[in-house]
């Protein structure tokens, strides 16, 4: 995880960020108790150590006309890495796929897919999901209501040793 120590200031960091990546350094600084200088340096150590991957806005899935959301779990042919790269290789290039997660289970991959409506989430699952390299079996699973969106992550307490 991290190679540098973690302590509850780091968390507290973690945490604002999470909520409003917009955040100054002397805005942070503030709402953790801290000058803007440390907060800085912790910062910058929180990117370096790869705890802070990237600043994100939330978007409206909807406001984009996203209507659809669904799940499809993947059951590849070959299990072998030149296959599973082959069809990882094409999923990243795929918009409409906007998240893939390699999993344990009754299938090998599970796909996240926004489409406008059905009729566009058929056609992009039978022409281009279906014609992934390797596909031996999709099932697709639609979301009927977003009870709770994605979050943020929960962030450890840190121990008594500061990891």
């Amino acid at each position: 995880m991290t190679s540098s120590p973690f302590d509850a200031s780091d968390a507290m960091i973690l945490s604002a960020l999470q909520h409003d990546a917009r955040l100054t350094i002397a805005g942070l600084a503030e709402k953790v108790h801290l000058s803007t200088s440390p907060t800085w340096r912790r910062v910058k150590r929180l990117e370096a150590d790869g705890l802070i991957t990237g600043y994100h806005a939330t978007i409206s899935r909807r406001g984009l006309g996203w209507g659809v959301l669904a799940f499809v779990s993947v059951s590849i042919e070959d299990h072998g890495e030149k296959a599973a790269r082959a069809f990882e290789k094409s999923v990243a290039s795929l918009p409409e796929i906007v998240a893939c997660w390699s999993i344990a289970g009754s299938a090998d991959f599970l796909l996240q897919v926004v489409a406008r409506d059905l009729d566009t989430y058929a056609e992009f699952a039978m022409t281009t999901i279906r014609r992934l390299p390797g596909i031996k079996a999709m099932t697709t699973t639609f979301t009927l209501k977003e009870v709770k969106p994605p979050s943020p992550w929960p962030i450890p307490r840190p121990t008594v040793s500061g990891r």
